[in-house]
């Protein structure tokens, strides 16, 4: 119980819009883990990214930016949304991207090649059954630190980022 309570104080910790209840905090990815994000999951021009809890946007605009990709961030947050947009408007994609305020468990992600998150590993295990469900074949999975339940990833890589140690892995969604 203490864990629980513990866990929504974290979340509730993260949000920038007061009232607004998390199921995980607002904790920015270091760019250079966002980059090995990007490129253990060999994204490329073909690729459309989503970020699910995109915070303020750095892995959709980086995707664009620096990878050529598509991409599109869900955030609960409204104001998390408004720092993506104007993320994307001062790297100059915000035509390949697009941010929306939206429960993730919510978000169709038939279009997706690639998904990012940076998730409590209980959000993974409970996100589990959608990315099975409405990812294609060959699709890739990408997260920060976290693991998905019992899924072994395909690879993992370690990032030294400001003295801390992060974790990337990465899964491909199997035939079906």
């Amino acid at each position: 119980m203490k864990r629980r309570a513990f866990l929504a104080a974290l979340a509730a910790a993260g949000c920038s819009t007061p009232g607004l209840r998390l199921d995980a905090p607002y904790v920015s990815t270091p760019y250079e883990v966002v980059r090995a994000m990007l490129a253990l999951a060999r994204v490329g021009p073909a690729d459309v990214v989503y970020d699910l809890g995109c915070g303020d946007g750095r892995i959709v605009v980086t995707a664009a930016r620096e990878f050529g990709a598509r991409g599109v961030g869900v955030d609960l947050d409204p104001r998390r949304i408004e720092e993506a947009r104007a993320a994307a408007r001062r790297a100059g994609v915000e035509h390949r991207v697009r941010f929306a305020v939206q429960d993730l468990f919510l978000t169709d992600l038939a279009e997706a090649t690639v998904v990012a998150l940076y998730l409590f590993p209980e959000l993974n295990v409970r996100l589990a059954p959608k990315l099975r469900a409405e990812l294609q074949p060959g699709a890739r999975v990408v997260s920060h630190q976290y693991g998905i339940g019992d899924w072994k990833p395909a690879a993992s890589v370690r990032v030294e980022s400001g003295g801390t140690e992060h974790w990337v892995h990465l899964w491909v969604i199997p035939p079906r």
